[in-house]
């Protein structure tokens, strides 16, 4: 693909679902999730980096070591303001040597693209912004990235197939023009969008606006082993998580699993309580197969597990179980 050309972004006038078998429910579409196979439609904001300089110039903007990421390999990585604090989390896939496309949560390609333009200069990289819909497929029956490539064909240039990379996480998501009508590789039943933020929120995954911001660094979201290398020279932010992990990774709050007893999904914001002690707020939450799911921002002084309490939407205290992280 050529580094001058943008990815067209298709109409959803022209989106055919015929390639898909049926619809599930989201219920259905996480049990599938779960045991079998399905696909969803999400969205990502990409940004493209091409050039002579796009490699060396990346690796000295994002915490993962880019001059090392094999031609077709993705890696998660996060892009950090100079005093550490993160501007975006995303997930980078080499296309060609001198070519990267780096997707991040809805919302937030416009933020990192301003970032990784702060420090250009003089360098031969050019960056573009936009924001595909995905056919995100999961499950522990996917196809291998290779298999999805190589059935894809002749359009695979205008995609990106890049494995999910999720601790305890099954898939791929495809991304680019075109992604929403992939050919029968796909015969999968299509499902409920819902199912992939249920599922999320299970595996105990951060998302931009919702466990990460500008305001968090990457230690309390638990991904830096993920997302950072630390055998790679200096970039922006570096000092900060280098001094963090080299104290153990201990943050004034992390990110953990919330079980809520009951029915009732808790709204974002809402305060997690023991007693009268406020132990932090939940980030994000789910109507989920396994029942009701969320992730909160739990401060360092309480230990998981514990129980505690948060407020229903009608402000009655609901009970719920604050679990130790999956991923650690």
């Amino acid at each position: 693909m050529s580094a001058d050309i943008l990815p067209v972004v298709w109409s959803v006038a022209v989106q055919s679902r015929a390639y898909f078998h049926k619809m599930l429910s989201a219920f259905d579409t996480e049990k599938r999730f779960d045991s079998d196979v399905a696909c969803a439609r999400s969205t990502r904001d990409v940004v493209i980096a091409a050039g002579v300089d796009a490699a060396s110039y990346l690796n000295g903007q994002v915490s993962q070591n880019v001059e090392r990421l094999e031609v077709g390999a993705s890696a998660w990585s996060f892009v950090l303001q100079p005093q550490g604090r993160i501007s975006a989390w995303t997930r980078i896939s080499r296309t060609a040597s001198d070519v990267f496309w780096l997707d991040t949560d809805p919302g937030f390609g416009q933020h990192m693209l301003a970032r990784l333009e702060r420090f250009k200069l003089r360098t031969e990289c050019s960056f573009q912004l936009f924001s595909p819909e995905v056919v995100s497929v999961r499950g522990p029956q996917s196809p291998t990235v290779e298999k999805a490539r190589k059935e894809l064909g002749e359009r695979s240039g205008e995609l990106v197939v890049a494995a999910i990379g999720w601790p305890g996480g099954t898939g791929f998501d495809v991304l680019g023009a075109g992604a929403a009508q992939p050919p029968p590789l796909l015969g999968f039943d299509e499902g409920d969008p819902a199912a992939l933020e249920a599922l999320r929120i299970r595996l105990g995954i951060p998302k931009m606006g919702a466990e990460l911001g500008e305001k968090t660094i990457p230690a309390e979201a638990g991904m830096v082993n993920l997302s950072a290398d630390f055998s790679k020279g200096c970039y922006v932010g570096q000092e900060l998580v280098a001094r963090i992990d080299s104290r153990g990774n201990n943050t004034p709050r992390r990110v953990l699993p919330v079980s809520v007893d009951g029915a009732d999904v808790p709204a974002e914001g809402a305060v997690i309580r023991v007693g009268t002690d406020l132990a932090g707020h939940i980030t994000s939450s789910s109507r989920s197969v396994h029942g009701v799911v969320a992730l909160g921002s739990v401060k360092r002084a309480f230990e998981a597990p514990f129980d505690a309490t948060v407020d229903d939407p009608g402000g009655k205290p609901v009970p719920v179980s604050v679990l130790p992280a999956h991923w650690l």
